[in-house]
């Protein structure tokens, strides 16, 4: 299925690009969350007359993620669990508690702007991650996991 993305979408495009996608991915997470229209030739012109609009908008988001980024530069965060002697946790850390401290300590993230390119972290130690405040701005972070 062709769409017309309105925004910047991770691997599929830029603003304005006529994208080929599964029809699934189109019907049901696309279009509903207004991220793209169907590649028809009425909705190429509405596009079109929409695009400065459009365009502005997505430098409005851009610049307000690189002021979150600013904000959180260098951050070091310290999450205090409990875990066995070996080091291993009673549990895991995952992204909403890394989304809680940073909020906490400095600017509000969300569960979704947070990036664990392991999965979620099952062992005491230092981590590096990132947070991903737009499909632009990536910001990294250290997370030190310790024992209480």
């Amino acid at each position: 299925m062709n769409v017309i993305l309105l925004e910047r979408f991770g691997n599929l495009g830029d603003l304005g690009e006529e994208v080929v996608v599964k029809a699934g991915f189109a019907r049901n997470f696309l279009i509903p969350q207004g991220k793209a229209v169907r590649a028809t030739q009425e909705n190429r012109s509405v596009f079109e007359e929409r695009r400065a609009e459009l365009e502005k908008a997505a430098t409005d988001l851009l610049t307000i993620a690189q002021g979150r980024a600013r904000g959180l530069q260098e951050l070091m965060i310290t999450i205090v669990v409990k875990a066995g002697e070996e080091g291993k946790l009673y549990g895991s850390v995952g992204t909403q508690d890394i989304a809680d401290v940073v909020s906490e300590q400095r600017e509000p993230v969300a569960k979704s702007e947070v990036r664990l390119p392991e999965g979620v972290i099952r062992a005491l130690g230092d981590y590096a991650i990132d947070l991903q405040l737009h499909s632009d701005v990536t910001v990294p972070i250290e997370v030190s996991v310790v024992a209480e």
